[in-house]
């Protein structure tokens, strides 16, 4: 597969997973500093593991927040928290990765991931309840 395939097919996962608007901000931003780093994290973050067989998305999910939780990377914590509940993962399910996470990460790290879970909640929610109310 040709790098423009791999990066077609990580573009396509990355806004599967994190949404198209997401997606269309961060490419706003990119950059002549930043173009080749986010070329590469689509190839290869996106597409040659996000697409390798022997996990499902919503796997994949919960091992992403886990591990973001762990290093305290709330950004991508943040991210992929949406992108969890985008593959499937209930609210009461990325409650138990958190409680997981704590008893293998530390409590702080898990104490303070429920405080950013809890915000991208009510921002989803929110967002729902706009686009309701637009219909």
């Amino acid at each position: 597969m040709d790098d423009k395939t791999r990066y077609d097919n990580g573009m396509k996962t990355r806004r599967a997973v994190l949404g198209s608007a997401y997606v269309d901000k961060a490419s706003a931003g990119v950059t002549a500093f930043n173009q080749d780093w986010q070329e590469f994290i689509t190839r290869t973050a996106w597409n040659d593991v996000w697409n390798r067989p022997g996990l499902a998305r919503r796997e994949r999910s919960i091992i992403v927040i886990s591990i973001a939780a762990s290093l305290g990377a709330w950004g991508e914590f943040r991210i992929h928290v949406r992108g969890a509940l985008n593959n499937g993962l209930s609210r009461d399910e990325i409650k138990e990765v958190l409680m997981q996470t704590a008893i293998y990460a530390g409590v702080p790290a898990a104490n303070h991931a429920f405080k950013e879970a809890a915000s991208v909640f009510a921002e989803v929610d929110a967002e729902l309840n706009t686009e309701a109310a637009e219909d």
